[in-house]
């Protein structure tokens, strides 16, 4: 009796210390092994990357960083843009902890300056501007910072005539930043106008999460829309909707799928394709747009040529 009640007892100080020694998130980040939600079982981080962070059991298409995303797209031949990084904090802003110090975790995290990566490369013989965001940079919020990047790179597009290609992830505006944070909407949405004056594709990937103001923007601004695989794509949250409406939402809404079933899509994208599929897309969407250009300047030179006849 007395054997068996002790061992009862070191059991559970064995669990006890257990729970006390639970992995850390530094741990966690340190440790070779991963696992995905489906909880198929373990696997090296290793082989996750080397399939481009899809999961072999379920197909889950992990988030990954602005890195690891132009790395897959441009087959790791690429090259950054640098962004402009206006001041830090202006409005002061605080809540459990200053946004100082936020913005100084989040960088220490991620390596990043913002959450904004801009970059450069070829799809083929097609060279692009691209836009990632990182999750783990305060969410991939957008805020002045982010803005900068996307004028940035709107910018770079138009003065190297390059296609813009766009991977959404974020809940939406900064709540630090407040009203600056949500002018950044029509920032971007101008930005996106003046590319189009010019006749350039501009095309929208959406990865999960895509939510709040910047499905309010240039998320849907897109000639064409791609998104991955099972990526949440959202304005307000389900919760949120369900309280409003008071009715229970369909199955699989706002996602990806759903979206390209609605017609908000025009497709869903295993990330192996997608490097491939927008060569597709982007040399039938120049060509087709250098057959616009050149028919625009034909109608202008004969416009032209009829002023100059009637004038004599």
């Amino acid at each position: 009796m007395v054997n068996w009640l002790n061992r009862i007892i070191a059991a559970s100080e064995k669990i006890k210390s257990a729970i006390r020694e639970r992995a850390t998130a530094k741990d966690i980040a340190a440790s070779p092994w991963t696992s995905c939600s489906c909880l198929a079982g373990p696997m090296l981080k290793k082989d996750l990357k080397a399939n481009l962070f899809v999961c072999p059991s379920c197909q889950k298409h992990h988030r990954i960083s602005p890195q690891d995303r132009f790395s897959i797209l441009f087959s790791n031949n690429y090259e950054i843009i640098k962004t402009p990084i206006p001041k830090d904090d202006i409005l002061g802003f605080v809540d459990t902890k200053s946004y100082k110090d936020r913005l100084k975790s989040a960088r220490k995290n991620t390596g990043l300056d913002c959450s904004m990566v801009v970059a450069t490369g070829a799809l083929n013989k097609i060279n692009i501007t691209a836009i990632a965001s990182e999750f783990g940079f305060l969410g991939a919020s957008v805020a002045s910072a982010e803005g900068e990047a996307f004028l940035a790179a709107t910018q770079h597009a138009i003065e190297n005539k390059h296609p813009l290609v766009v991977f959404t992830a974020g809940g939406g505006m900064r709540m630090q930043e407040g009203m600056i944070s949500l002018n950044q909407m029509p920032r971007t949405v101008l930005a996106i106008n003046e590319l189009k004056k010019k006749k350039l594709p501009y095309i929208v990937v959406l990865t999960d999460p895509t939510a709040g103001g910047i499905t309010a923007s240039y998320a849907m601004l897109g000639d064409l829309h791609l998104a991955e695989p099972g990526a949440t794509v959202a304005f307000a949250g389900k919760r949120v909707i369900e309280g409003t409406v008071k009715e229970a939402l369909p199955i699989g809404f706002q996602t990806s799928e759903y979206l390209r079933d609605k017609g908000q899509v025009d497709l869903v994208v295993e990330r192996k394709d997608i490097a491939k599929t927008l060569e597709t897309l982007l040399s039938i969407l120049l060509k087709k747009n250098k057959s616009t250009i050149i028919e625009n300047e034909d109608n202008e030179s004969s416009k032209l040529t009829i002023q100059t006849q009637q004038a004599s």
